[in-house]
């Protein structure tokens, strides 16, 4: 399957002098695949090194750092000779050992010439007293699951995925019975590597909700793992209630909705962990739309979001009749699915700060507000074809932004103020503004 990740791993390649980069995201989004992936089309020769149970790396880095000694137990482990130039080195499953996060500072400082990249929860770094993480001496690249784009590659529909990317809306909507149809999938599958694999091959729907549930299953194993043991309930009862946090009307996070008498200095920590490891996104909330958004952020009132809409899916047990049901699929759990959707498609595109706003007594609120480096705007995401949109015209009329952006089921059309841009286009945002 194809990832627009592995043009960033290009343009890593193309610089004179690079630093070791550690690909961050939450497990099963392909971190491993992507990493051996470029290593096979880019590369001559590839050192792959898993530190999960691998005593042997774990007293190669125990002794000290020093990088030709390191580098001289890779290549034993390796079996032969590492040239620099034409050789990748993966390190993965960082977390276990530590020290091998601590010693990408001293091959950048000592021996830069080595290509080496790197991928594991960085939350299980962090709560390991003592390790040095190395500040300033290495990159980072962001892996989500599929972008919606991502996905119809993955479906064989790379020219409707094209079409979408030329901003042909003229010919899209002539064909938007069949993004909808994609659409619909998306919202079911969502995009776990594994999933989408499987879904492409057989579409098979009760197979997906089986991978689902089983990534669903590792996650929580990973609570017990990684975490402190007298927080893992808290880190459990917090991640089930977010389809609850998201299915009610106003999606602002209540920490009431975990359990009665919760209160938010009991769940920092929590919702901290679960963010670290990419699970979760959160969406804060800023009390007036100027740049830097992040300089009017409101700590206190932000939306929690999940990794991916399949799964989120599946937490809700949509059912697979859904799928038939005209437009309902859209409107289900009050939209949620929707807004998680557009959310996970905002997450993929560099560049774009998300957050949302509401007035001080919160009776108009702007779904999400999108900070583009020199303008702030409005998006309003609406899961039914009802194209009222209150809130966004009393929002552009207070506030003049020079465009507001309503997504929704409608077809593509651009006024004066406001720009309709369909669901299944949301991937395309930057490049429509």
């Amino acid at each position: 399957m194809y990832r627009t990740a592995m043009e960033a791993l290009k343009n890593w390649k193309a610089k004179s002098t690079k630093k070791p980069l550690i690909i961050r995201g939450a497990r099963q989004v392909g971190k491993t695949w992507l990493m051996k992936e470029f290593g096979r089309t880019e590369y001559e020769h590839t050192v792959y090194i898993s530190f999960d149970n691998n005593q042997l790396m774990k007293e190669l880095f125990s002794v000290d750092f020093n990088v030709i000694r390191l580098i001289t137990g890779i290549e034993l482990y390796a079996g032969h000779k590492i040239n620099p130039a034409n050789t990748l080195i993966i390190f993965d499953e960082v977390q276990e050992v530590p020290t091998a996060l601590t010693s990408l500072k001293y091959f950048n400082e000592n021996k830069p010439e080595y290509q080496i990249i790197c991928a594991g929860s960085l939350l299980g770094i962090a709560l390991h007293q003592g390790t040095s993480f190395p500040v300033g001496k290495v990159e980072f690249l962001d892996l989500y699951p599929l972008s919606f784009i991502e996905f119809m590659l993955a479906m064989g529909k790379g020219q409707f995925a094209s079409l979408l990317g030329k901003h042909d809306f003229a010919m899209v909507s002539s064909f938007r019975q069949e993004y909808i149809d994609l659409l619909k999938h998306y919202y079911y599958v969502g995009g776990m590597p594994e999933a989408v694999l499987s879904f492409a091959t057989d579409r098979n729907f009760p197979e997906v909700r089986e991978i689902q549930k089983r990534i669903l299953v590792a996650y929580e194993q990973d609570f017990s793992k990684h975490a402190p043991n007298d927080v893992v309930p808290c880190i459990r009862m917090l991640w089930h209630s977010i389809p609850a946090q998201l299915t009610k009307e106003n999606k602002k996070f209540i920490y009431g909705l975990i359990k009665e008498g919760a209160r938010a200095r009991e769940y920092e920590y929590v919702l901290m962990w679960l963010a670290d490891c990419g699970l979760v996104h959160k969406v804060h909330r800023v009390t007036a739309p100027n740049l830097p958004l992040k300089a009017y952020e409101d700590l206190k009132a932000f939306k929690l979001f999940i990794v991916d809409v399949g799964l989120l899916s599946c937490m809700t047990r949509l059912s697979q009749e859904v799928l038939l049901d005209g437009n309902a699929l859209f409107v289900e759990f009050k939209g949620a699915l929707t807004e998680q959707y557009v959310l996970q498609q905002l997450k993929t595109i560099p560049d774009i700060d998300t957050y949302y706003w509401t007035n001080e007594r919160n009776t108009s609120e702007i779904d999400f507000l999108l900070d583009m480096g020199n303008s702030a705007i409005p998006l309003e995401v609406k899961a039914e074809l009802n194209l009222q949109s209150k809130s966004l015209r009393a929002f552009a009329d207070k506030y003049h932004p020079g465009l507001s952006i309503r997504t929704s089921m409608s077809d593509y059309k651009r006024a004066d103020w406001l720009l309709n841009l369909p669901l299944y286009a949301v991937g395309c945002i930057a490049s429509s503004v």
